[in-house]
């Protein structure tokens, strides 16, 4: 098939009245002449639209009052449908805080999912499993239970490493006894190690980073900042993730999260090639404002366009979209589209490690497009080049 005439968001600018063929699920031709259809090739014209490459959310636990920890195919199902109305074509199942059985039922659950895709048009595909918690700090633990969090241990983090082929990343506090430790397995095992829900001082974030930490958890969210210690004042997690150029930052840009003002401070610490955008979806993605839902054991409320505790003392992740986040970055702080959607597409299949098949178009990329409105809204979203929503 041919998809003419619309605007194509390339790695290095956009492509006015552009064309692209799909063959087999991957990008056979860009060019931006018209392209000559064959006998039989069907001709979708997009004048006036944008095609971008379609957004990968590395944090996301869930949707329409569904939740990662059912560890259903049901429960993936309904997530992946729904934010993939919001261009979401891969995302990263999230875990939260939880004993060690039901992490690893999440984790069977994703690979027995994964490997009955693709089922039809079911939405967003699944890339893996994001672990976030149990190793948290107690001070920094946002929405999860106390009662769920501990130092990491040794015999149950190799229990979840038997399984590293379907983990993308962990969130952890690198300050706990042995998360140095944990930081180099996960490395050698070629996870994630991200920072995240902790209260460490900048030294002990410095010792993470030489074990192999390379990224940061929803930065400013749950993360130590500047503080006293003593007379003398000392930076956290966030001085330390925003100066190092080589740690990547996840980012909820849903105007809740991070003000517009810090949003601006990350783009300029980071620059373009530094942010992720994320969701940190919930259940309560997608449902209407006062709605209940449960975050593991945890009371929630949908409230001010957030997820909130049903105290209304503690964001419990967000109700966002992807696009969601891209339109903010671009209205908020001021990023071209071209480096929003890097931020929502390139920049993730890069710290994925699959930026060779997804994230930009290309040819011989997967055909995971999102077609986008001048408002920047999302008129269709195609994973393999398959509409998925919209079609």
């Amino acid at each position: 098939m041919i998809l003419a005439g619309a605007h194509l968001i390339l790695p290095d600018g956009i492509l006015r009245a552009g064309h692209l063929r799909l063959e087999g699920g991957v990008i056979a031709e860009v060019s931006g002449t018209a392209i000559a259809p064959r006998a039989g090739e069907e001709v979708i014209g997009l004048d006036g639209l944008y095609v971008a490459p379609g957004f990968i959310d590395l944090h996301i636990h869930g949707a329409l009052g569904r939740d990662t920890m059912e560890a259903s195919a049901e429960a993936f199902e309904t997530i992946c449908r729904h934010h993939a109305a919001g261009g979401t074509t891969g995302l990263c199942l999230t875990t939260i805080a939880a004993p060690l059985d039901q992490l690893l039922a999440v984790i069977e659950a994703a690979r027995e999912y994964r490997r009955g895709e693709p089922r039809g048009n079911t939405g967003a595909r699944v890339l893996g499993v994001h672990i976030e918690g149990p190793y948290f700090s107690p001070e920094k633990r946002g929405a999860h239970l106390p009662s769920m969090i501990h130092n990491p241990d040794p015999a149950e983090w190799r229990r979840l490493l038997d399984h590293a082929e379907e983990i993308t990343q962990m969130t952890l506090a690198p300050e706990l006894p042995r998360a140095l430790a944990l930081i180099e397995a996960l490395a050698e095992s070629g996870i994630i190690a991200s920072a995240g829900h902790s209260n460490a001082w900048d030294e002990e974030v410095a010792a993470a980073f030489a074990h192999g930490l390379r990224q940061a958890t929803h930065t400013y969210n749950c993360m130590s900042t500047s503080r006293r210690r003593g007379p003398y004042r000392a930076a956290g997690v966030l001085e330390f993730v925003l100066s190092e150029p080589e740690i990547l930052c996840e980012a909820i840009a849903d105007g809740r999260h991070i003000s517009p003002t810090l949003l601006r401070l990350l783009c300029r610490a980071k620059g373009v090639d530094g942010i992720l955008l994320i969701t940190d979806a919930t259940a309560g993605a997608g449902l209407p404002a006062e709605s209940r839902f449960m975050l593991g054991e945890t009371a929630c409320v949908v409230r001010d366009d957030v997820a909130l505790t049903e105290d209304a003392t503690t964001l419990a992740g967000s109700t966002s979209s992807m696009i969601r986040g891209v339109r903010n970055m671009v209205e908020l702080c001021g990023v071209s589209l071209v480096e929003a959607v890097q931020m929502a597409s390139l920049n993730p299949a890069r710290a994925l490690r699959i930026d060779r098949r997804k994230g930009s178009i290309m040819p011989g990329m997967d055909a995971d497009l999102v077609v986008l409105a001048p408002d920047l809204s999302v008129r269709q979203t195609w994973v393999a080049g398959q509409a998925v929503y919209g079609g």
